[in-house]
């Protein structure tokens, strides 16, 4: 083992699992200080410019402070795509990439899409890139995850069209005729918050992921009934849901009279998906 890996695995053994570490080891090393990976396969001590030293002191720190490396590195990997991502943006999972997949797989002829809570972009961009015939709107309530989004479209060469927009105000919702609403919503109640890790409570943004206790369905039920007024005849709705509430979640949808209600699970065998046709 190098100096390099020595020091990093040292600097965080008390922090994270050995795996974890291992995989941050490699990813800091290669990824972010554009060290040789054959070099560190074979042990290769390797002395960093002041600079690069400097660099990687400030990742330790920031990963001590339980600071999620995608926002250190400043990007994350979603659907074969680096989008870009802070503290303002949800950090992509692999569960949301599946929803895109399973949309694109299901809907190759879709052509007018509306993604809504886009956070980074990242449904919305993956979408317009997977079906390029099809128009994508994306709405959001936060300027500052707006502002990310749009230099994803800019950066990865996409045609969505963002829009601020709270999803509880009518104001300026006019009868578009979408294929396709697809929405990863606030899902996390109040009370889950306690069996959540340290990186994710201080770090992603609650707007994106809270609801109160009382009411966990209330972003789910306004979009079923957006999806009233806004899906054309035979159009389809895909949410990314609470694994807990999917039962709950077929039942409101088809009080909201939709038919051909699916919940899907997910790589790790939780209920994550639902789908429905208007």
């Amino acid at each position: 083992m190098n100096r390099i890996t020595a020091y990093i695995r040292q600097s965080l053994q008390d922090i994270y699992p050995p795996e974890e570490v291992k995989a941050l080891s490699m990813l800091i090393c290669c990824d972010m200080l554009g060290v040789d990976a054959l070099d560190i396969y074979m042990g290769k001590d390797i002395i960093l410019s002041a600079c690069k030293q400097r660099e990687l002191e400030n990742i330790i720190f920031r990963l001590q402070k339980n600071e999620p490396i995608q926002y250190i590195r400043g990007y994350a990997e979603f659907c074969g795509r680096n989008f870009r991502v802070a503290p303002g943006v949800l950090i992509p999972r692999p569960e949301t990439a599946e929803l895109v997949d399973l949309i694109v797989k299901e809907n190759p002829d879709a052509r007018r899409l509306l993604d809504i809570g886009t956070g980074s972009g990242c449904i919305a961009i993956s979408l317009d890139k997977n079906l390029p015939d099809a128009k994508v709107d994306a709405w959001d309530i936060s300027e500052e995850a707006l502002a990310i989004a749009r230099k994803n479209n800019e950066e990865l060469d996409a045609q969505v069209t963002f829009r601020r927009q709270d999803v509880f105000s009518a104001d300026g919702i006019q009868g578009a005729s979408y294929d396709i609403i697809v929405s990863n919503p606030p899902y996390v109640t109040e009370t889950e918050k306690t069996e959540m890790e340290v990186n994710v409570l201080d770090w992603e943004p609650e707007l994106a992921l809270f609801v109160p206790d009382e009411d966990p369905l209330r972003f789910y039920r306004r979009i079923a009934e957006l999806g009233r007024e806004l899906l054309r005849p035979g159009g389809k709705l895909y949410f990314e849901i609470n694994q807990a509430y999917g039962q709950d979640m077929i039942r409101m949808i088809e009080m909201n009279q939709y038919r051909d209600v699916r919940v899907i699970k997910d790589i790790f065998g939780k209920d994550r998906i639902l789908t429905a046709n208007r």
